[in-house]
């Protein structure tokens, strides 16, 4: 019995070792949901953030399905999903954009050097919008249905094997 009892903590050692390495091994999924998936998106009413494109109302776009794109000019990933909004945007698809804690002359300069897939983008300066769809980051897009529903939140920047995909969200959203 006593030589049993010299092995027990080698063997609880070992067993820590084998779950934290299991741990480690199996990365966890830390991507933030919104709760507002299926319902309707917050009243939003954001002033224009560019000349010669109107801000963003959700009154304005009830009745038609459309992208909400989240984004900033200071973002990496949302440069490199640009390209991919222009090609929605030259499918039909309509793109509305709100720019995130940056300026007019900031978006401007971006969507001069990486594209300009928008139909309109609204300012929120504080992010309160951001909060309020249940957004966590940028770049993030939700397809908004016909009734102003929200029905699919793409979290990260839209890739193009992402586009078919949400060309057919926003398509079967009327």
């Amino acid at each position: 019995m006593r030589r049993a009892i010299v092995w027990v903590p080698l063997a609880s050692f070992a067993l820590l070792f084998a779950l934290v390495g299991w741990g480690l091994m199996r990365p966890a999924d830390r991507t933030v949901r919104s709760e507002l998936i299926g319902q309707e998106l917050p009243e939003l009413n954001l002033p224009a953030m560019v000349p010669g494109k109107p801000g963003v109302s959700a009154a304005a776009l009830k009745g038609r399905p459309y992208l909400l794109n989240i984004f900033a000019s200071w973002c990496v990933p949302c440069v490199a999903e640009a390209p991919q909004l222009v090609r929605l945007r030259a499918m039909g698809v309509p793109v509305v954009g709100v720019a995130v804690r940056d300026t007019s002359d900031a978006v401007r300069a971006f969507l001069a050097r990486h594209g300009d897939g928008y139909s309109a983008i609204g300012s929120d300066t504080a992010s309160r919008v951001q909060l309020a769809i249940g957004s966590s980051g940028v770049p993030e897009t939700f397809v908004v249905d016909a009734g102003g529903r929200i029905a699919l939140q793409h979290v990260g920047d839209v890739r193009a094997d992402d586009v078919d995909a949400l060309a057919a969200a926003v398509r079967g959203g009327r």
